[in-house]
């Protein structure tokens, strides 16, 4: 829309009297109204990180130092113990710097310095701080004074309303474990999954490693971690996501549902413009650092760098390896619907559209009767399927005119929306409908989300919503914070009105969306469709099962005095027991985002101690005392490898960097190839509710969040997410594949419904015993 208000904003002609100047004051008030909203913006971007850069201080502390300094000069004492007179002398004297003058500057320069210096000694005294982590493994509802003296100094040192970002430079750097330690715990992890024999065989394979390789891969990698701020992240980005080329679609990208239980309008136009003004708002205050940022216990920061890249960016595919692309202050939108893509500006006069424009907006959309183009209705399945055809095709095909304009609309658009003319959600009363929505937001129809965006929003014709989201920019805490605070708005900020539509009045100024335009050849469509094929065999191998868990949640568990996760985690071993017989390795993502560019850990849930636990609960010969001491120690140790994994002393990611590095200088290790080439038959991730003071759950129990899923990551194995909600509920999304016939996720998800009865029946015998 500005770009056609600048086409006729002013018109000119040429007559034989000269040159006829035509202005349209309505325009170019709006032209330069979007000017002063894009300066004031670089203005708070630039106070922003002013603040930011001088964080735990302020820039008023700077004033309040000189004036300290100057005061005290003028008492006729030096603070300074004659760095002030030193400085005077280096200072040059002329008619414009009289020694009064060289006397104030002398001051002000020495105040700054001091200034800058106690900066620094704060930010590293709060790093220091932020380097401790015993209060991680004190037992739940007790803490030591050691550890509340240390809460004290944090809070002290941590400073006012920090910004978004103002943690950034105080966050400790993610520490590289001990070659020893690392060792001794990844054998202690494949134990129950090994026989003797192929267990001394690794041992053997590990041990030589330790005396032969390992000491040449560590000091290489040390070096690394004291180089760059985080020495897991860029190589876990570049290795596991941007080389991969496989399809993304189910492999990689995952998605999260909308509420449950309530539908606050059926109108899609209306739900759609809602939910686009509210993820506005969210930008506008991302891009000003005005987020919080996540503190543990209320206290301890995470990191914040991966919301950078939430906005305008896309993952743009390459022969060898893609890469990821980051823009700043892009206005537009691209819409997908039946087969058509569309532009839609999102400003107006230098501010947001409003809820009811952008429902206007949106319904033009769907009322659009025009016909897809040649080519253009499976364009997004290159997206879906394998990278290499979909980079050789960008180049030959999207390199230059209408093709190109139109595929940089995409790339560079705020995010993705799909108008999709399907209606999905949760339903009680219909099985299967949480399996096809999950399957929905993952898939679609391979060629109706745009897969490379950092993420998708999908609008159901019922007025559900979900989102797909790229997996190598973010992990799945990043967009669910975005995600509780759009729909904490939509609900009780925006609403809507008693026919279903967006409050506000109608803007007949507005331009209508634009259609995007494309020439697409015969062979390009011919690769679209191999894509789409590749891409739709993978959809429909996706066996999906979702389903809520109501016969009691954390409330209930909490009461047995167990970490909700580790029971969880226990349940799914006892689960993948029954239903393959046998054990697994098992993954489990845990977060290291109180390190500097902290992304994810992994929790190996397979142990010693949880298939005893496991073996006892099917040895019927076993009692229920004896069952319930092996929980607990298996509970336990549970969460004592997540505390590690959290603080940095993980397994998983030490032996991936010491494997890149052992590449990177020509090494052969036969233990590396044989860790990194282990399948996770079991992958299993906890979408975490981080905002619970957006929506008081007690006063309002239908507004709970479904959580969010992803593909299957081994063909002959599981992947399961879930979202524990509230003191009463908990959502299992569960994947695997119908070409296995070892795998049933229904079958699955009963076992792991039978297992969570069965274990919470050790505590209710307990309780009547008691």
């Amino acid at each position: 829309m500005a770009e056609a208000h600048q086409a006729v904003a002013f018109q000119f002609t040429v007559t034989s009297e000269g040159i006829n100047l035509q202005f349209r004051r309505e325009v170019l008030k709006h032209i330069y109204l979007s000017g002063v909203t894009s300066w004031r913006k670089r203005v708070i971007q630039f106070k922003n990180g002013i603040l930011t850069g001088v964080y735990p201080a302020s820039p008023s502390s700077w004033l309040f130092m000189v004036i300290a300094i100057m005061s005290s000069m003028y008492a006729r004492v030096d603070p300074s113990m004659g760095m002030i007179d030193s400085i005077k002398k280096v200072l040059p004297v002329s008619e414009y710097l009289t020694v009064q003058s060289q006397m104030v500057l002398s001051a002000i320069l020495f105040a700054t310095g001091l200034w800058l210096s106690l900066i620094l000694l704060m930010r590293y005294t709060l790093k220091s701080l932020l380097s401790y982590h015993g209060w991680i493994f004190e037992p739940h509802g007790k803490m030591s004074t050691s550890t509340r003296l240390w809460m004290r100094l944090v809070k002290m040192f941590s400073g006012r309303r920090p910004l978004l970002y103002s943690f950034q430079a105080a966050l400790p750097r993610l520490p590289v474990p001990n070659i020893d330690d690392t060792i001794c715990r990844y054998l202690e992890s494949v134990r129950p999954l090994l026989d003797d024999d192929q267990y001394k065989q690794m041992e053997t394979l590990a041990y030589e490693f330790k005396k032969d390789q390992a000491p040449k891969l560590q000091k290489y990698l040390q070096l690394k971690s004291w180089w760059s701020n985080n020495y897991v992240s860029d190589w876990w980005e570049e290795y596991i996501y941007m080389r991969s080329r496989g399809p993304i679609m189910v492999n990689s990208n995952f998605y999260i549902m909308d509420l449950l239980y309530v539908f606050p309008t059926h109108r899609q136009a209306a739900r759609a413009g809602n939910v686009v003004h509210a993820i506005l708002q969210y930008r506008r205050k991302l891009e000003r650092g005005e987020h919080a940022p996540m503190r543990a216990l209320g206290v301890v920061p995470m990191c914040s760098y991966q919301y950078e890249r939430m906005f305008n960016t896309t993952r743009i595919p390459g022969i060898e390896t893609d890469t990821v692309q980051h823009l700043r202050n892009r206005k537009h939108l691209v819409v997908y619907h039946k087969g058509c893509f569309f532009k839609v500006w999102l400003y107006y006069g230098g501010r947001h559209l409003l809820p009811s424009e952008l429902e206007q907006q949106f319904q033009y959309i769907l009322n659009n009767s025009s016909e897809p183009q040649p080519g253009e209705l499976k364009l997004a399945a290159l997206t879906a399927g394998n990278r290499v055809p979909w980079a050789k095709a960008r180049q030959k095909y999207f390199s230059d005119g209408v093709n190109k304009a139109s595929l940089n609309a995409i790339e560079t658009a705020a995010f993705f929306l799909t108008l999709d003319d399907e209606e999905h959600g949760y339903d009680p009363e219909r099985p299967g409908s949480m399996d096809l929505y999950a399957k929905s937001l993952l898939h679609g129809k391979c060629y109706d989300r745009w897969f490379d965006k950092s993420f998708t929003l999908v609008v159901y014709k019922n007025g559900k919503i979900g989102v797909n989201i790229e997996h190598s920019w973010a992990d799945a805490p990043i967009v669910g914070h975005m995600l509780e605070d759009v729909l904490a708005t939509d609900y009780f900020r925006l609403g809507y009105t008693e026919e279903g539509h967006c409050k506000g009045d109608i803007n007949k100024g507005l331009a209508f969306p634009t259609r995007l335009q494309w020439d697409i050849p015969k062979p390009c469509q011919d690769i679209i469709e191999g894509s789409y094929r590749i891409a739709k065999d993978l959809a429909d191998d996706v066996d999906f099962h979702g389903y809520v868990f109501e016969e009691f949640g954390k409330g209930q568990i909490k009461k047995s005095k167990t970490s909700p996760d580790a029971f969880i985690q226990l349940a799914l071993q006892l689960a993948h027991f029954r239903d393959k017989g046998e054990f697994c390795l098992t993954y489990e993502s845990s977060m290291t985002r109180m390190f500097r560019e902290g992304r994810t850990e992994t929790v190996r849930s397979c142990t010693i101690e949880s298939t005893a636990f496991v073996r006892a609960m099917v040895d019927e010969t076993c009692t229920k005392e004896k069952r319930l001491a092996l929980f607990r120690i298996a509970a336990d140790k549970h969460q004592n490898m997540y505390r590690l994994a959290m603080t940095g002393d993980g397994i998983d990611r030490h032996l991936f960097c010491l494997y890149i590095v052992s590449k990177l200088v020509d090494v052969e290790s036969p233990f590396l190839k044989q860790v990194l080439s282990e399948p996770w038959h079991l992958s299993t991730s906890q979408t975490p509710q981080q905002q619970l003071n957006l929506v008081d759950i007690q006063k309002f129990p239908k507004y709970v969040g479904a959580g969010g899923g992803f593909g299957p990551v081994a063909d002959d194995g599981y992947g399961v997410s879930y979202i524990i909600i509230g003191e009463n509920l908990i959502t299992f999304h569960i994947s695997s594949k119908f070409s296995c016939p070892e795998t049933d996720s229904h079958r699955f998800g009963q076992n792991i419904r039978q297992a969570m009865l069965d274990i919470r029946a050790l505590f209710d015998q307990k309780q009547k015993t008691n």
